[in-house]
């Protein structure tokens, strides 16, 4: 929802009595613009109250003549009430007044725990159901009691919009030039915006300057130390594991059929693809044996497109309080939102998102599942969903339902080519010449090998080669494959199944 689009909702929200107004920001520059368009509009004034300084009128409100008299000269700092920075005779003041007005309550949430304050803030709000005053309620993680909470309103404002960042830079610019060197064309604007997708305006205020004064240029080399700054941000929320295009080493062996097919997606973000009203792609999901490859398909999907590949570990979301859980997920998704375009990753989304026969973890997994549905069907960001899965017994019949992601790839044991493509890639890997190794006897040994099972016997037998200081050959590699029982041996009967299903209802990705 753009700026303009968070005005016209506010001011509905005055207009059809709705009494109190949430909206979950620390951006309170944001929440203070918003509040002074559509006040204008209504020829309302705009009343704050912070503990600190008790309720004054905004000096941005309309036709304000309150000001403070011992400001410095130019400030718009406006007169504190007497006796109102205690939350209970803020609500007895603002309640004896007789016109409307919109009074705006900074962290106000957290007081609401005292009876009396929660009991005048209940009186206040049916006084104010009435006459079309209303309160907006802003902070960090705003929890409302359950008796107040049905008389609420929340606001959802969203990140800064591109034409707010770019205000924000050419403010930014101009204050900086002359200062530095300001090297700005219309193209690195707009690169400078698309890096800035995703953070605050005080933010985008920091990470702009601090660009320009790094090397006293303002250009676009900057580009590349905002997307850093970001994956940094992404780092400190804990919640995403970040892989930049340029560490990302992966390689695929095999997977032609998926190979191909991506080919054929990439495609699908490019002009052309919009001039024929053709969707972005959304995401695919693969599905097979644990070790074949699943994880480094999405690692590879990232090279290839030279994207930057976010990871989302399921363990990080759950948290033992009621309702975390569900906005560490949606917290996850906006991060992921700020880096598009991007590669989304999501690992064994069974466990995070699955079937499950208890009611033990309150319906939580069903709670996610339901709303990574409605986000991965209306994204409209450039993020492409890479879903991983193991267990096909325990992934929501809806997930698997065509139309929600764009492809369901099933990933089989190795064949021989797949197999001689693996060893080449993790001998060359490891810095050996192939002629030193028998690959026709190596791949004739490994039949049933994972990928994953292939790479530890290599690793092993150089472990081996190097404890007795002597290179390692076909023969040390041969000895380690023996004295491993693979996957496909302990678990032949599930591996029969899984194909049995998958033949069925999957596309091969070979």
């Amino acid at each position: 929802m753009s700026l303009k689009d968070s005005v016209q909702h506010f001011k509905t929200l005055v207009v059809s009595f709705h009494p109190v107004i949430v909206i979950e920001t620390v951006e309170e520059e944001r929440v203070q613009t918003l509040m002074q368009k559509a006040c204008t509009d209504m020829q309302m004034p705009i009343f704050e109250w912070s503990i600190a300084q008790g309720l004054m009128r905004s000096p941005e409100s309309p036709d304000n003549r309150w000001q403070n008299e011992y400001a410095p000269p130019g400030s718009k700092r406006g007169q504190a009430l007497p006796k109102t920075a205690e939350p209970i005779d803020m609500l007895r003041h603002i309640q004896d007044m007789s016109f409307k007005a919109i009074f705006w309550l900074k962290d106000f949430a957290p007081h609401l725990k005292d009876a009396v304050v929660a009991r005048q803030f209940r009186e206040v709000v049916q006084q104010f159901s009435l006459n079309r005053s209303t309160i907006v309620i802003s902070g960090s993680g705003v929890v409302l009691p359950p008796e107040l909470a049905q008389d609420a309103a929340y606001l959802d404002l969203k990140l800064p919009e591109p034409e707010e960042l770019m205000a924000e830079v050419s403010k930014v610019a101009r204050s900086v030039n002359g200062k530095v060197a300001v090297e700005l064309t219309p193209e690195v604007v707009h690169a400078l915006v698309k890096a800035l997708r995703g953070m605050t305006l005080s933010q985008t205020r920091k990470v702009v300057s601090y660009a320009a004064y790094h090397d006293n240029k303002l250009n676009a080399d900057d580009v590349k130390r905002i997307i850093d700054r970001k994956a940094q941000v992404i780092h400190e929320e804990g919640l995403l594991d970040y892989f930049p295009p340029e560490t990302n080493a992966a390689e695929l062996g095999g997977f032609e059929g998926l190979k191909r097919w991506l080919a054929y997606a990439r495609v699908g973000f490019t002009p052309q693809a919009r001039k024929f009203n053709l969707p972005a792609p959304k995401g695919i999901l693969i599905v097979g044996i644990q070790g074949c490859g699943k994880s480094l398909a999405a690692k590879t999907i990232a090279r290839q497109w030279n994207l930057p590949l976010l990871k989302l570990d399921a363990g990080r979301l759950y948290d033992k309080y009621v309702g975390e859980s569900d906005k560490n997920f949606r917290r996850a998704v906006v991060l992921a939102e700020t880096m598009a375009p991007c590669i989304l990753w999501i690992d064994e989304i069974e466990k995070s998102m699955g079937q499950s026969n208890s009611d033990a973890d309150g319906g939580l997994s069903r709670r996610l599942f339901g709303y990574f549905l409605t986000w991965l069907q209306e994204k409209s960001q450039e993020i492409f969903v890479v879903a991983t899965a193991n267990d096909l017994s325990a992934i929501p019949p809806e997930l698997l339902r065509k139309g929600r992601f764009d492809e369901i790839f099933f990933v089989d044991l190795p064949d021989d080519n797949e197999r001689e493509n693996i060893f080449k890639i993790h001998l060359n890997l490891r810095n050996q010449g192939l002629e030193a190794y028998d690959l026709p006897t190596l791949v004739a040994v490994t039949e049933g090998f994972s990928g994953a099972e292939i790479e530890q016997a290599i690793i092993t037998a150089h472990y081996r080669a190097l404890y007795e200081n002597r290179p390692a050959d076909t023969a040390l590699v041969v000895e380690q494959v023996k004295r491993t029982v693979p996957l496909s041996v302990t678990r032949r009967e599930d591996i029969n199944r899984l194909r049995a299903i998958a033949k069925e209802r999957f596309v091969p990705a070979r």
